[in-house]
């Protein structure tokens, strides 16, 4: 019988993938919410940005929720408003091995420490995930069983262009981040 390049072909592409590293968080003493996505994909990392890629609908929706209008053409501006309303920017993992942005092809994940940045930023007491994947990983390379941090926890809708669901049903579904953010002003 012959073997039809199934197995090997899998493994060697396995090995193919290439290391990417994350983005540095994006915090400061004021933040009191914190955004997490799993790993940037393929446009964020080439222009070092949170959510770069032109139809991502983070930057919208962040605005929207935060009273800020329009967001601002520049990324740097982009960055002060996030802060200026308390909300930092992550993702859970540090490294991976992916071809391509999806999350289904995040292989060798490896996550970011966390007890160091909580401890840096013991402000934050609000953590929203931007998407299941963001969560799922989380869960399994962050928590692993650790006990209550008295933080809340929130799953989001990804942001992505890839979740297919209109930008009007996401801001519906991402209030939760005005709410926290409305309950930490005052």
């Amino acid at each position: 019988m012959k073997r039809i390049n199934g197995g090997d072909a899998s493994m060697a592409a396995d090995k193919e993938r290439p290391r990417l590293t994350g983005l540095p968080p994006v915090a400061d003493e004021r933040c009191r919410l914190l955004i997490l996505g799993s790993m940037p994909g393929e446009a964020s990392l080439r222009a070092q940005q949170y959510y770069g890629h032109p139809r991502n609908g983070f930057w919208p929706l962040l605005y929207a929720l935060l009273d800020g209008g329009e967001p601002a053409a520049a990324y740097e501006e982009r960055l002060r408003f996030a802060l200026s309303r308390g909300v930092a920017l992550w993702d859970v993992l540090a490294a991976c091995e992916r071809e391509g942005s999806l999350d289904t092809a995040i292989r060798r994940p490896e996550a970011n420490e966390f007890a160091r940045f909580y401890a840096a930023y013991p402000g934050i007491r609000h953590v929203f995930f931007n998407g299941s994947t963001a969560a799922d990983l989380y869960r399994r390379q962050v928590m692993k069983g650790a006990a209550d941090d008295g933080r809340s926890y929130t799953l989001l809708p990804s942001s992505s262009p890839a979740r297919a669901m209109s930008q009007a049903a996401k801001l519906e579904a991402w209030q939760p981040v005005r709410a926290a953010w409305l309950a930490v002003q005052s």
